[in-house]
């Protein structure tokens, strides 16, 4: 089923996003992970893409086992990197051919090392170049999402050229928006305000990532452009010296808890879990929600 449909359904739900695991081998610990999670009741599941060719089959391969094995309904990511008409083209008739209805349409990020995005293609630039070229394409035969940056995107001059380019984005026929990570839930709702001002009525999903290590987030935000309240930060800091990851992992739970509660108690549809691939933390997070 499309998500558009699906977000009329239920008063709140919960969301998740993996990542296709690089090695075959360790697809089986993935699907576990996976089993582990269906116990949420996910409203969808969304599947990342990446920007090698492997990964981007991979990305077929597992919302195709997605749908018919765990019957969740997936939504595959796809981004502007190495696009062309022809491989784009294969990519949704490939989705169609497994009965995949959902597509996340991003630009992509630079890879890694490098500072500035350099699109492959002349056609294919922005995200919005996808949104146009699909709903040109296949009219409403699949359901669109994309992204949304609370705190602005990090290339972006404004917030107010960023959401300007996310109406683009909703005019050329996306569905709904799902936002990237953030730590401050009135960064959201501040970021739901100014939208609805200028014109933009779709759903707004917040994403929220739980932190599962403090280096490996202080380099995730750095990359994006989001920020991490100084209060936060400092007690990342003090769990890491007095127990090391566990204590990073354990504040980032009761973080990720309070934000969920308070995301959905706020008016939120639902909430985005970026899960990581790990489902016991994802549990820990919702099972006092659900």
């Amino acid at each position: 089923m499309q998500i558009r449909e699906l977000l009329t359904q239920r008063d709140f739900f919960i969301s998740l996003e993996f990542f296709p695991p690089k090695e075959k081998e360790k697809w089986s610990d993935f699907f576990a992970e996976v089993k582990n999670l269906k116990q949420i009741n996910p409203l969808f599941v969304s599947v990342t893409y990446g920007a090698g060719g492997s990964t981007q089959d991979y990305t077929l391969e597992i919302v195709k086992i997605l749908k018919q094995d765990f019957a969740l309904e997936p939504m595959a990511h796809l981004t502007c990197v190495g696009a062309k008409e022809e491989n784009i083209t294969f990519f949704l008739e490939s989705l169609k051919a497994a009965q995949v209805e959902n597509i996340l349409a991003l630009r992509g990020d630079p890879p890694r090392g490098e500072e500035k995005f350099v699109p492959d293609s002349e056609r294919f630039k922005h995200a919005s170049d996808l949104v146009q070229f699909i709903r040109e394409k296949e009219g409403q035969g699949f359901s669109l999402g994309v992204a949304g940056y609370p705190e602005g995107h990090v290339e972006a001059k404004s917030l107010e050229e960023d959401l300007n380019y996310l109406k683009l984005k909703l005019d050329l026929g996306g569905d709904f928006v799902i936002t990237q990570l953030f730590f401050d839930n009135n960064l959201y709702f501040d970021f739901v305000s100014r939208a609805r001002k200028i014109g933009i009525d779709k759903p707004i999903i917040p994403g929220v990532l739980p932190i599962m290590s403090l280096k490996g987030i202080k380099r995730i935000v750095n990359l994006c452009g989001a920020s991490i309240p100084q209060e936060l930060l400092t007690e990342l800091e003090e769990a890491e010296k007095k127990k090391g990851s566990a204590g990073v992992i354990e504040v980032g739970i009761k973080q990720a808890q309070k934000q969920v509660q308070g995301l959905l108690e706020g008016g939120a549809p639902g909430v985005h879990l970026y899960t990581l691939n790990k489902s016991q933390a994802c549990l820990e997070i919702v099972k006092n929600i659900l």
